[in-house]
This record gives C-alpha cells, structure tokens and sequence, in this order.
C-alpha cells in the first residue's frame, strides 16, 4: 500500500469564492490525478460544477492534463474562466 500524498490546491475566482480561503492542503491516495482533485472540491461544492469543462489544471507552475498524477508536495491550480475587467 503506498503511502498517502500531501498537497497544495491554490483556489482562485469561483473556487476562492466557494471555500472562503486561498489554498487548501490535502492528504490523498497514491496515485490520484489531477482531474480526482477536481472531484473531490466538487464533492464538497457542487455549485462549483458549472466550471467543471472550462478548468485548466496547474502542477507546479506547469499546464498539465486531467490525467495527470499528483506527487507528493506538489502545488496544484485550478484555474477557471476569469472575466477581465
């Protein structure tokens, strides 16, 4: 059994709004992508679900696919639409 990751999720716009904090730290299983994350701050908001298929993902400062998985101490954003102004 592997051992669990820990990791940074950076929230912005919609995703801020919806936790009410910048960041969130996870514990998850080995093997967990990207796209898995998403689930999960779905899950706990399902308001968010309306951003689902316009979502990019960030590991490290780096566009990643959905499928991408996560490693341990690794800084994810999830960036949505952001309306300029």
């Amino acid at each position: 059994m592997s051992e669990p990751v820990t990791i940074t999720v950076k929230l912005f716009a919609a995703y801020q709004e919806a936790y009410g904090m910048p960041e969130l730290v996870l514990d998850l299983p080995a093997g967990t992508t990207v796209a898995q994350v998403l689930d999960r701050l779905m899950a706990e908001h399902p308001e968010l679900e309306q951003w689902r298929d316009v979502t990019r993902f960030g590991v490290n400062l780096q566009f990643v696919a959905a499928d991408t998985p996560v490693q341990h101490h690794d800084e994810i954003v999830l960036i949505p639409p952001v309306s300029g102004g």
